[in-house]
């Protein structure tokens, strides 16, 4: 039986539902593209509830998060975070994560709720023999992202204190309607944005989360914001570029193979890292790509790409972006095919041009976080 969330009566009133990851959540309320292009030109509002969190704590647990994760975590001062991997020995990413300095000693991780359960036994096995407290706090603090060019004037109207001192990837306490909440600006669209953890509210109280989310929907009003869905969140993922977990990336791929080696620093040990370090240096002999159809047809996942009517990939994730008005794809290829400026993608039997190109989709002078106003 799928599990509710804090927002269940609003999402069940407004949107349309349906079960994701264990839980039931709304996938649009006014449309996927209605949705997406208010969070490309204005501001939209999720409920990500449904991500894990984590907190890590002890006098040991920078160490152990460099250990486990493959980014500089001692890099981080207070106040600071960072997208990072977690791998396998073999160096196969198990998870894509968000690391959060909250404080001296005090860390809070983010990843995916798909992988709740299997993540936090990777911690907590790892964890034996070092001075760090691990506590799975998904169930406790409620969680919203609010995602647009607009964000920051809805969050600078909705919580105390300035928050356009904080920087991207970066995290402060604030409150909203009186609610105790850390603000972290990161999200999942490519845009500029804040996710709002709601700090000590339980599902079964869910009060504090509904005034929270109330007061963010007030704020957002004069902004036009729109409750969106899974689906725009999808979408507006594929249009940045981004990787969905067990879709783009999963234990079977390796950061480099995914164009993630950014995350990877060699100046700390961690696991994974000799397999890593021997794969930097080899090389991959597949790549993940991002392909625009030349025609208006929409690539799907498991789709053939094609080279000279070779088979040398498959989509993994596909749509039409609405801003493009195109097919765009991201998938993998044999690396030896990324010298093609154009390649086939077989869909519905027939092989349809794309170009080949380097995420994110759309015109960063026109949309994302970069953008030039």
């Amino acid at each position: 039986m799928s599990r509710i969330v804090h927002l269940n009566e609003f999402h069940e009133r407004n949107g349309h539902i349906v079960d994701f990851a264990g839980y039931r959540l709304p996938l649009w309320f006014k449309g996927i593209i209605a949705e997406s292009l208010a969070v490309r030109n204005s501001v939209g509002i999720f409920d990500v509830t449904h991500m894990g969190r984590m907190l890590v704590r002890g006098e040991n647990s920078t160490r152990f998060l460099d250990n486990v994760t493959t980014n500089d975590v001692k890099a981080l001062k207070a106040g600071q975070g960072q997208y990072s991997l977690i791998c396998n020995e073999e160096g196969g990413i198990k998870d894509d994560l968000l690391v959060l300095h909250q404080s001296d000693h005090e860390y809070l991780v983010v990843y995916n709720a798909a992988n709740r359960s299997k993540d936090y036994e990777w911690f907590s096995a790892n964890a034996k023999g070092e001075s760090v407290e691990i506590q799975d706090v998904s169930d406790q603090v409620a969680m919203f992202a609010v995602q647009g060019p607009k964000s920051i004037n809805v969050l600078q109207q909705a919580s105390s204190g300035s928050v356009a001192s904080i920087l991207r990837f970066g995290c402060a306490w604030s409150d909203i309607n009186g609610v105790k909440v850390l603000l972290s600006r990161t999200g999942y669209t490519g845009e500029d944005g804040f996710e709002i953890f709601v700090w000590d509210s339980p599902v079964s109280t869910p009060q504090k989360a509904i005034s929270v989310w109330d007061g963010l929907l007030e704020a957002g009003r004069a902004f036009g914001i729109e409750p969106c869905g899974l689906g725009a969140r999808d979408l507006l993922r594929l249009e940045a570029g981004l990787c969905l977990y067990g879709t783009d990336i999963d234990e079977s791929t390796n950061p480099y193979e995914a164009r993630l080696g950014f995350v990877v620093k060699f100046t700390k040990d961690f696991i994974g890292r000799v397999r890593l370090e021997e794969i930097k240096e080899k090389g991959t002999e597949k790549s993940r790509i991002g392909l625009v159809t030349v025609n208006k047809v929409i690539p799907r996942s498991s789709y053939g790409i094609l080279r000279s009517e070779e088979t040398v990939g498959e989509v993994t994730s596909g749509s039409l972006s609405p801003i493009l008005d195109r097919g765009i794809a991201m998938g993998y290829v044999r690396t030896d095919a990324l010298s093609a400026n154009y390649l086939d993608i077989m869909i519905r039997g027939r092989a349809e041009a794309a170009t080949l190109v380097r995420p994110p989709f759309y015109d960063r002078t026109k949309y994302g976080y970069a953008r030039k106003n």
